[in-house]
This record gives structure tokens, sequence and C-alpha cells, in this order.
């Protein structure tokens, strides 16, 4: 009998070797580690035994035409659905200053809870003691008077150097551990590390239903078959998806990512799928695997409704004088709606929250023209009907669409409003262009069915009438210089071009070195 003294099962596990490394290569990366130094840190990663992981995120989240995040940080997407749910704990493990500033974003939106950190070293580290500490840490928290589940997260750097949160025990004196990876140079956007963390919830709950009895939801279960929905949304959004489904004898499910671990459940308990934000890759997969069909798009305006509800009632078999007194019960307060709040201009329409495509279908039967979208997120089966129907109205869709895609759309376009991310709204407001932007003022409104028709109006018409005012601040401040030279000067700017070529050189001479280490 061994004389090892153990408090879980992290032993049993099975060892995960990483790649060889490559003699040639330099032992660890030289400089830059982060989220912005991709390839290097990916690097790491893999010869630190996590290429299943960051494979299975590039077949899942495709790069798009950059490497790195061009938004907040990705781990922000997770962080924030953990800090939603009731009863679960959240801890982070990464480097201080990326701690402190999920931190800031998370309560600057309102979260109310604190948020673990498991600090280390180089020495922690490099040792695996960093590790030991985590673990000590779910031990120390899971207390099942306080909480369902905790959320161990690895940022980039404990990611890189292969922390393996996988030997975490997978409970703790009932408390549910679930452990995930969100480096930024494997996660595109902030909206996908969301999908990250429903897809493990989810397939740990899944795991738990097909084991034996689970916890039933709280207002009990519906005594009509469900439609679970996937993407987070303004509140009123369910409650309004839940009117137009009442007619076709269906109700409305839990919307994933869940407020509570018990919903989870509910949410595998369903009949249907609507992938209302369609980039949740990894939640559609747990829910094919519990064998429940999926379907794209939402009940957005008039086709849109009209075209969800008979997507649904297909899936269903409901009765075609069903699904017709469903539609005559919506479609014409829509038509009204839309009718009734008109928008007369030019937008072009960016964004990183994967509602890009829906809002544009909005502002497109509101009578706006929109000849750009772009979304930073990639292309799904549960977009195409959107794409279609929005290039059937000549839009130019862009997925997985940088900055630069969305800043040279919007400055050739020359719009009477652009709706987009900061630093797009920023430029277009530089030149004298009305903006708005896309996550506070348009995507937190309502969208689904009558409520939503009418809701985007009065913000993009006020916003619009705005451009006679920004072309007078245009002019007023004409001459004050831009960038680096704006500002007021007692003399002429110290542009000091010497330095800028010296810097141009260095960034000159890294490119040459990344494309020769692409050559070989």
């Amino acid at each position: 009998m061994s004389d090892e003294i153990r408090y879980d099962t992290a032993d049993e596990a099975d060892v995960i070797r990483g790649e060889g490394r490559d003699e040639a290569a330099p032992a660890m990366p030289v400089d830059g580690l982060g989220c912005h130094s991709g390839s290097e840190m990916e690097k790491a990663a893999r010869l630190a035994g996590n290429s299943g992981i960051l494979d299975q995120y590039a077949a899942d989240y495709p790069q798009g035409p950059h490497d790195k995040p061009q938004s907040m940080c990705p781990a922000f997407g997770s962080l924030r659905v953990g800090l939603r749910m009731r009863r679960t704990a959240t801890v982070l493990s990464g480097s201080a200053c990326c701690v402190y500033g999920l931190t800031f974003v998370s309560h600057f939106y309102g979260a109310r809870r604190s948020v673990g950190y498991v600090p280390f070293n180089s020495e922690t580290l490099v040792t695996g003691k960093l590790f030991e500490d985590i673990r000590e840490s779910v031990h120390d928290l899971a207390d099942p008077e306080k909480y369902d589940a905790i959320v161990v997260t690895n940022l980039c750097v404990p990611t890189a150097s292969g922390v393996p949160l996988r030997l975490l025990p997978k409970e703790i004196n009932g408390v549910r551990i679930v452990g995930i990876d969100v480096p930024g140079f494997g996660i595109p956007t902030h909206a996908e590390a969301k999908d990250v963390l429903a897809g493990a919830m989810l397939n740990y709950a899944r795991a738990e239903a097909e084991a034996g009895p689970v916890a039933r939801p709280k207002g009990g279960k519906s005594d009509r078959p469900t439609v679970t929905l996937l993407g987070e949304m303004f509140p009123a959004d369910p409650m309004m998806i839940g009117a137009m489904l009442a007619p076709l004898g269906l109700a409305a499910g839990p919307v994933v990512p869940c407020r509570e671990w018990r919903e989870l459940y509910a949410a595998l308990d369903c009949g249907l799928v609507a992938a209302i934000h369609p980039f949740y890759t990894a939640a559609v997969r747990e829910f094919q695997a519990a064998g429940r069909p999926v379907i794209g798009s939402a009940p957005v305006g008039l086709d849109g409704t009209a075209a969800w509800l008979g997507a649904v009632a297909d899936e269903f078999g409901v009765a075609r004088a069903q699904l017709d007194a469903a539609k005559n019960a919506f479609l014409p307060a829509i038509r009204a709606a839309l009718e009734g709040a008109r928008i007369d201009g030019t937008i072009t329409l960016s964004g990183y929250e994967g509602s890009e495509l829906l809002v544009a279908r909005l502002l497109i039967e509101s009578g706006a023209t929109v000849p750009y979208v772009g979304t930073a997120c990639p292309k799904t089966p549960w977009s195409q009907a959107d794409a279609d129907w929005l290039a059937a109205k000549g839009v130019k869709v862009k997925f997985r669409a940088s900055l630069e895609d969305d800043c040279a759309a919007m400055e050739a376009v020359r719009p009477d409003l652009a709706v987009g991310t900061t630093p797009v709204v920023q430029k277009a407001k530089q030149l004298g262009i009305p903006a708005l932007y896309f996550t506070n003022l348009i995507s937190a409104r309502p969208l689904m069915g009558p409520a939503g028709a009418g809701s985007l109006a009065q913000v993009v018409n006020a916003a619009i009438a705005n451009r006679e005012r920004m072309a007078h601040m245009k002019e007023f401040f004409e001459g004050v210089g831009e960038g680096d030279t704006a500002g007021i000067w007692e003399g002429e700017p110290n542009l000091r071009p010497d330095f800028r070529a010296q810097h141009q050189k260095k960034l000159d001479k890294q490119a040459r070195a990344a494309k020769a280490e692409e050559m070989i």
C-alpha cells in the first residue's frame, strides 16, 4: 500500500506529450509575449502539449485576415458569461495586467461579484507550481452552499506554457469544476469566447443528464415542446419569441448562455435549437450530439419572421393552418411597426457581437440603404439565410471583417450614418460623419418581432440628423492638426522624421524576418 497522500485523481490522468522542438528554433519566444504575438505563443503552446486544443479552436473559429484580436481581449466574453450565472465562481489564471484589464471591463459592464485570480511568476510557471496553486484555490473555493460550479480560465501565458486544467478534478464537494483555455492567439473574438464556455458547460451538463436524473428547472418543465434560444439578446426578445411560438403550440426554452446551471439541462431537453447568434459552434456541437436539430436566422423584420416561423413549424410538423394563424397574428403588427418608423439614409454597419446581419435586415426593411455589413465573426451554416437575403438586396457582406475593411467601406461610401465599433465611430466622426457604437446603442435594443420592428428608428434618425452639427464641428476644429499633431502647440509640432524612419526600418526588418521564417 502506498504512503502517498492524495486529495484528488489528477495523478491518474493520461499524459499528453508536446510536439518535438525544432533545434533551430529558440528555446523560448524572444519577446512580445501576449495575445498580439500570435505565432510565437502558438508555437509555445503546441510545444507544451496543447495542439489538440488549438486544432479544435482552428476548426471552430477559423482565422480571418488578421491573426490577432482587433477588439477587446477575447477572454472577456467567457468571463462575462460566467459572471452572469448565479451560484458560479470565476477564477482567472494569466498575466496580472491582463487580469486587471478583464476585471476592470467586467465591472464596467455591471458585474457585481469578485473575480478570483491565481498569480504566478517565472518560477511557479516553469516548475508547475502554478497548477498546484490553481488546484488548491478551487479546493478552497468549492463550497456547495455557495456554488454550483467554478469556472477556471487559462489566459495566453498559462495556455502557451501548457498549464493542464484538464487535470483538475471534475467536481469537489459536489461543486462542478469547468476548466477552459481562452488564449488571444486561438480565439479571434470575445463573442466566440462565449461559445467556448457555453460549449464546455453544455458538454458537462449533457454527461450528467446521460448518467442519471438531474435537477428540474426552477419554473418546472414546460407542458409544450420548447425551442432553445442560442445567443445573448435583449431581455425582451425571448419573451417576444415565446409569444410568437405560442400559436404554434410551442414555448421558448432557456437562452444559452444560461443564467443558472440547472437551465443547461432544460436547454438540452428541447425539441429544437434556434441559433439566433450563428457563431456558437461548440454549443451547436453539443446540441447535435444530444440529437437536437438546429436552425439559423431569427424572427427579425417581416421576411425574417415569416421565414423563421415557417422553419420552426417544419421542424415540429405543425399544421399549415396553425402556422398561418401565427403569421396572421404577428406579421401585420410587424408591417405596421416598420411603416410607422421609417429610416431614410445610407448606413454602413459593422461590429463584433454576431448580430450584425440581423440588424442590417431590420434597417433595410425600415427603409435604410445598407451597402456594407462587416462582422468580425466567421461565416457558418446558421448565418447563410441572412447572408443570402442581404446579398439579394445588393449588400456586400464581409465575414471576419477587419477594422481596415470596415473603415475602408465607411470612407468609400461616405454614409449618412456609420454604425460600428469604437475605432470605426472615431474615424467617422473625424470625417464629419455621424456614427453610433454598435454594442451599446444598437445591439442593446429589442430586435425580434413587432417590438424590434420599430426599435431602431428613433436612435438612428436622431443620429443622421446630426450631420450638419458634425460638419460644423469639423469646420470649427479645422487646422488644429490630427493624429500625433493634434492639439494646441506654441510652435510647430516636433515631428522628428528621423525617429519615424528609424522605427520604420525596425518594422521592415521584423517583417522580413517573419517572411523568411514562413519560407523555412
